[in-house]
């Protein structure tokens, strides 16, 4: 196993951490949402930081930060996580994993020798979605699963198209399939992340071993039935939309439950859309997440038959259509192997959860060698001002970090 370098601080990147969140953040939480100068403001900082080291950086035609220190093979170990954030959100995630790449990068620039590897640190651009709806951009782009006639269709909530506001940061979308020359020589992608949920911290561990991503299918759902007057249209007249959307919302939560998933119906629209009024159309989304795919297919399967005896039950229709599909991405074994080695080495345990979220690793666990280390969120919550993780806990996720980078940045040390 490779030992930890004395030029390694965790310290040292709680405190870039903090800077961070000074910088681009204040009482209503972190201000780096994708694309707005804030998220530059946060980048700016990352290249003064990189401005020190003796590496190559550079940006590629999606946006991505790379920061390239060559080892003695072109064979390359990549780490990275990403610094925009969602409106309002958290000062740890995301740019946990690339501060705390960051402080391994350090380290191997530090050593008397050069890795056996080259290595790489890499922040994604537009991981979060927040604003154009569009999740995992950078590491997408990378892996070649973007959709541009999509992206093309694309605009903010102040009516911004995609592809006009990319292009002021260099991001041409007709360019985007040359960053998949970066996949090139990669051997292993590590991503170091705050676990945005309760697990660890129920289960009373600091840090915890990632199996892999869960596999998602999300959905809009159009129910459709009459609209009427509240007070003259007798109830077992009525063609009540909302009502069958209630009852498919009431049977999603049950399918999660019966097959130990999650299942979520996030928002709720009615039209007219007035208190005097029986709601004629009731359009909802449905998002259903699962760690294995036979169970995800099952889920979904039983999902479109409650939406369909929703409908009936109610004497509407409903209709479905596709907003986002990921499969469950499972981790590599011999990388989630030597992850497991730094966790029980930093804190005696072995203790394995899938995540719940997407990350940059589900893309890159695609193509390349993947895994991940979480560190525990402070009462499960993220993406709000309230997201946090104690030093203890923060100082024993980047330790890990470390150990697990090192053994693959010199295999066999």
């Amino acid at each position: 196993m490779a030992s930890t370098s004395t030029a390694f601080n965790a310290q040292r990147a709680i405190r870039d951490l903090r800077a961070l969140a000074e910088r681009t953040g204040g009482p209503a939480g972190a201000r780096r949402l994708c694309w707005t100068p804030e998220w530059v403001e946060a980048r700016a900082l990352l290249r003064e930081e990189l401005s020190t080291l003796p590496v190559e950086v550079e940006q590629d035609e999606a946006g991505n930060i790379w920061a390239y220190l060559r080892g003695e093979t072109d064979d390359l170990v990549v780490v990275g996580s990403h610094l925009d954030s969602v409106p309002a959100g958290g000062w740890l995630d995301g740019a946990l994993g690339v501060l705390g790449g960051l402080e391994v990068l350090r380290t191997l620039a530090a050593a008397p020798q050069r890795p056996q590897r080259s290595f790489a640190l890499v922040d994604w651009a537009d991981e979060e979605g927040a604003r154009f709806s569009r999740s995992l951009f950078g590491s997408a782009a990378v892996v070649g699963t973007l959709d541009l006639n999509i992206l093309r269709e694309l605009k903010d909530k102040w009516g911004n198209a995609l592809p006009e506001v990319v292009a002021e940061h260099g991001v041409h979308i007709d360019q985007l399939e040359g960053c998949q020359s970066r996949l090139a020589n990669v051997v292993a992608y590590l991503e170091l992340h705050i676990e945005q949920g309760p697990v660890l911290e129920h289960k009373g561990l600091g840090i915890g071993i990632v199996t892999g991503t869960v596999g998602i299918e999300r959905e809009r759902l159009t129910f459709s039935g009459q609209a009427a007057h509240a007070g003259t249209m007798p109830m077992g007249m009525r063609r009540d939309s909302l009502r069958a959307m209630s009852r498919f919302a009431l049977e999603l939560a049950e399918i999660g439950k019966r097959h130990n998933g999650v299942t979520t119906v996030g928002s709720v629209s009615c039209w007219p859309g007035v208190v005097t009024a029986v709601p004629g159309t009731t359009v909802c989304t449905m998002d259903m997440r699962h760690i294995d795919a036979g169970a995800l297919a099952a889920m979904f399967a039983e999902a479109k038959e409650a939406a369909q005896a929703a409908a009936e039950a109610e004497d509407c229709t409903v209709e479905l259509e596709h907003i986002f599909r990921i499969p469950p991405m499972i981790f590599d074994a011999a990388l989630v192997d030597s992850v497991r080695r730094a966790v029980k080495a930093v804190e005696g345990h072995e203790f394995e959860l899938p995540s719940g979220a997407l990350h940059d690793a589900s893309e890159m666990a695609r193509v390349v060698p993947t895994a991940m280390v979480f560190t525990q969120s402070i009462a499960g919550l993220s993406h709000t001002k309230e997201e946090d993780t104690t030093d203890e806990h923060l100082v024993m996720g980047l330790t890990a970090f470390h150990q697990a980078v090192l053994e693959a940045v010199n295999p066999g040390s």
